[in-house]
């Protein structure tokens, strides 16, 4: 029986990885946390789980930060990054902190457990999308710790008000009717926002806006 920690301040996502789990058998959870805060005091009370499922984006105390004092407190418990995001940054950082396996959070049943097992079992999980981003990074290494050029994350007013809105949640038709623009014009837009912050998806541009103070 494999003993688990679920950390994430998401209950929806939180309940939806516990459906995953509850297919099998071999599996036992022994807790939930809501950050890193929340866990490292869980783990004082009791450190007794062989590997965690942890988010990334949380309050108080992230799921990077949280690895990093995991693996130096307490070695011997495995970490899977377990996220919606697939940033370049948040992969090299994960891996940088000590993270055992990165998969995200749309994995199916089957593969989180086989992960699970090949984690255990002293391998290295990562969604196949995760792995190429991984080995790219590898192939061309980027310093995540310098101070970015504030010009190169620089957006025009017009921008801003797109991605403010896009961060409300408000699909492309809304946005248009709001900026009386056409959707044809939010489209481009947002292209242009994705280019400017170097950014895959809607989540990592609005993360990396708010990181730069533009909204």
């Amino acid at each position: 029986m494999i003993k688990l920690g679920i950390i994430d301040d998401n209950t929806f996502l939180l309940k939806a990885v516990k459906e995953k789990l509850s297919f099998f058998d071999d599996f036992s959870i022994k807790f939930t946390a809501v950050n890193g805060v929340d866990l490292l005091a869980k783990l004082e009370q009791s450190h007794n789980v062989d590997l965690l499922l942890m988010d990334i984006e949380m309050p108080g105390m992230n799921g990077i930060e949280a690895t990093e004092i995991v693996k130096q407190k307490y070695p011997q418990i495995k970490v899977i990054m377990l996220t919606v995001l697939d940033n370049d940054e948040n992969i090299f950082k994960s891996i940088k902190a000590g993270a055992d396996g990165y998969l995200l959070k749309e994995v199916n049943p089957k593969d989180l457990r086989q992960g699970i097992l090949d984690t255990m079992g002293g391998g290295a999980t990562m969604t196949p999308s995760i792995a190429l981003k991984t080995l790219r990074l590898f192939r061309n290494p980027i310093d995540f710790d310098t101070v970015p050029d504030p010009e190169a994350v620089k957006l025009t007013t017009r921008e801003i008000e797109v991605l403010e809105q896009l961060s409300k949640g408000l699909k492309y038709n809304l946005i248009a009717d709001n900026l009386f623009l056409s959707v044809g014009t939010v489209r481009k837009h947002i292209e242009n926002i994705y280019t400017k912050l170097q950014v895959h998806n809607k989540l990592e541009a609005i993360q990396k806006a708010k990181n730069n103070n533009l909204i």
